[in-house]
Order: C-alpha cells, then structure tokens, then sequence
C-alpha cells in the first residue's frame, strides 16, 4: 500500500481511570461494544487490522464492500465494528463473525450486517493526519465525513468537549456501550501508546445466587463460584462465575460451600454446556442448593449471561435468593446514550444516517416482542430483528424539523 500509514500499526490504547478528566484540552467519546479496527484503502485494495494488529477483513465481507463504495481512494480510518440486531449492538454477534468457514461468515453477514463507527482519520491521500493534534484531525474527519460517508454501514462516531454531557452519557449508559472515553486535543495520534486517551467504565453491580462451584486444578479447594438468575418462570439459570478469591479464604470458603452441596444447583441453563471454549474441565461442577447470595461487580452483561469473570464484593444473607433475577441486569440491557427525552416514545440510540456527530433517535412505536428466557434469539425473533435495524436513523436536528414541518401542515 501506497499510503503514509501502513499495516501493521498499531491503534492508540487508552488508560483506564476512575473518573472523567475535565480541561480545555479534552474530547469525549461514547466507548462502543464493539471490534476496535483500523481501515486501510489504497485504491482497489482494503486492509481491515484488528486491534492486536491482524486482519479481520474476512469475517467482516461487509465493511470491506462498503468501504470500497466509498468515493474516497485512498484514507486511514480508527473506528468500531459493531453489530446492532434490534437495535441493541450485539457482542455475541461479533463473536459469531471468527468462523474459519466463509459460507458461514457470509450467511452471518446477510442476517445481521456489520457496521463501522468512525472516531479518527489517520491519513487521506498523501497526507498524514496522525501527527496532527485531536483537535486539527477532529475537523479533518467531519469535513471527510460529510463529503464521503454517506452510507449508513460506515457512520461518524459523536464527540463532544462538553463534560457535562460526557457525565449524562456515563450516567446514562445501559449494556452494549462500555463507558466514555476521553482524548487530548493537543496530542497527535499516539500509536500504541496510552499517553493520549483514558477510558471511564461505570461501575455495575448485581446480586447473584451461587448455584455451584468449581474446585481449583489439582486441589480440593475451590477455584471459582457459579453464579445463577432467576427467570420469570422461576428457572436459576447459570450466567457466570466469580474467581480471584484470595488463598488465605479459600479453604474456609471451600468449607462455607460443601454444606450447601445439592442437586440440581441450575434449573435453567446449566455450565458446562456445548461451546466453542468448552473443555473436559470446564464441564465439571459441584451443584450447590440456591441459598447463597452474594454481590458481584462485572464489566458488561450480555446474551444472558456476564461476559467476563465478575469481581466479589460481599456476602448479601439479607438478600433472599428469590429476588436475585434478571431485572435488575436487563434494565440496562439497551445500547444507548439516554441524553434526553424529547418528544413521547422517543429515544437517542446510534450515530445519525447523515454524516452529523449528533446522537440518533428511533421511534419505539412499533410492537415489542415479549421479553424471552435469555439466550440467543430464534431464527424467527432474529429475522424480525434483523428486518428492524433496516430503518433510517434520524438525528435530533432533522426529526425537530420533521416535526416542525408536521405542526404546520396539521394547521
């Protein structure tokens, strides 16, 4: 490739931080739930690079033919691969897309088409926009975002240097959004490096039910707890589990669980079920009665379960086991930057289908599907919800104006 950046290279990191830092000199970003990439194009050749810098241009075949679309040659693009499915960005779906079969890839890519959320252009042309500062590269992306990124699989990730409304996004954050990142307008793009750019997470906590345990490898003390919800059906279904318990607990925390040991532990879904990361001792688990509950901390919930290893916090004996069910996760199940409310039944979701940084809105008039027992979706329910992310995402400028125009001709 002919450009001034080539692969591999390798993204800007960020440091994670408690709180959102406040200055003149700060942009702040929604952090999406998604693939980090950078997009290479020189003329007929793409180059998608994942964030440990390999390609992902095979199981995203989409972006690819959407980049090529593009009426821009030659450019450097940082942004987010996501995949709405519903209008919630769906990691799972994600996970799905690192298939080695390409028919599969391609299948997967009809149901629930992948897009690109935009936050940084490296380079156009011959000019190498990384060594300018956020604040010169920012307005380099909307001029290029505005004369070229007309399609809604490649859209304008929002910005704002507003503090207080990077506050209302963090608080307002629900699952499928990871938190509020914050970049120096004064730096230049710092490649591999986390000196430019810091990430806030929220922190989430839920109550759980220890449905079982894991003994640790070659020892008969426990390694992890099997963490369980409840369903309104009253099923416990198993949705993660807790580890890094210190070696000084662990033998009276070992004690504390084999007086609760009992069949079946789950009710509902069960660990160790067939997986792509599925092992011989990743099926073995002791089944414990449900009369535990303690409180986790955990980074994202999603597909029914914690995606990661959640954090113990303490022991909840106040808490009856009963009340430990999904509600208190799916309230923020939903993907979006709930900044306001304006107008009835309306609310902001992704990025405008115009090429603005303004937050999107969706009417949510249309009939919701009754909540299911966690887990993916049916081919029906996904057919449906691959049917609805079709519909043109509308900013708040144009709907105002829409609206505007409505009340007029209404007299």
């Amino acid at each position: 490739m002919n450009l001034p950046i080539v692969p591999p290279y390798p993204p800007m990191e960020a440091r994670t931080v408690e709180r959102i830092p406040v200055g003149d000199n700060w942009q702040y970003e929604p952090k999406w739930d998604g693939f980090r990439c950078l997009i290479f194009r020189d003329g007929g050749e793409v180059f998608v690079q994942s964030k440990a810098e390999k390609p992902l241009g095979r199981y995203f075949p989409e972006i690819v033919e959407a980049v090529l679309a593009l009426d821009a040659t030659r450019f450097v693009l940082d942004g987010e691969i996501v995949i709405p499915v519903g209008g919630i960005l769906s990691f799972e779906e994600l996970l799905q897309r690192i298939h080695p079969a390409e028919s599969r890839i391609r299948k997967l890519a009809r149901e629930f088409p992948a897009m690109v959320l935009v936050f940084d252009l490296l380079a156009v042309d011959g000019e190498n926009h990384a060594v300018l500062p956020l604040r010169e590269r920012r307005a380099h992306l909307e001029n290029f975002a505005a004369r070229h990124l007309r399609d809604r699989d490649i859209r304008l990730s929002p910005a704002t240097t507003d503090v207080n409304t990077a506050n209302k996004w963090l608080t307002g954050i629900r699952g499928g959004l990871d938190g509020v990142i914050a970049k120096r307008l004064d730096l230049p793009y710092t490649s591999g490096e986390r000196t430019g750019m810091q990430k806030i997470k929220r922190l989430r906590t839920a109550d759980c039910v220890v449905g079982g345990f894991r003994y640790a490898s070659n020892s008969r003390q426990v390694g992890s707890m099997l963490l369980g919800l409840y369903d309104d059906d009253g099923l416990l279904h198993h949705v993660g589990f807790t580890s890094g318990i210190k070696a000084a607990d662990r033998a009276a925390l070992t004690r504390k669980l084999e007086k609760h040991i009992r069949e079946p532990g789950f009710t509902g879904r069960a660990p160790g079920g067939p997986s792509r990361w599925s092992t011989e001792r990743s099926e073995q688990w002791v089944p414990l009665a449900p009369d535990l509950v303690l409180e986790v901390q955990y980074d994202h919930f999603s597909e029914g379960r914690f995606r990661h290893g959640t954090r113990f916090l303490r022991w909840r004996p106040d808490k009856d086991p009963r009340q430990c069910t999904f509600d208190q996760v799916a309230r923020r199940g939903r993907p979006s930057l709930k900044t306001a409310r304006v107008g009835p039944r309306l609310e902001p979701q992704y990025p405008c289908s115009c090429s603005c940084s303004d937050i999107a809105w969706k009417s949510r008039s249309s009939a919701r599907k009754k909540a299911r027992t966690p887990g993916r979706p049916s081919v029906s329910s996904r057919s449906a919800a691959s049917e609805s992310i079709s519909s043109t995402w509308t900013c708040g400028r144009r709907r105002s104006a829409s609206f505007a125009g409505s009340r007029r001709s209404s007299g």
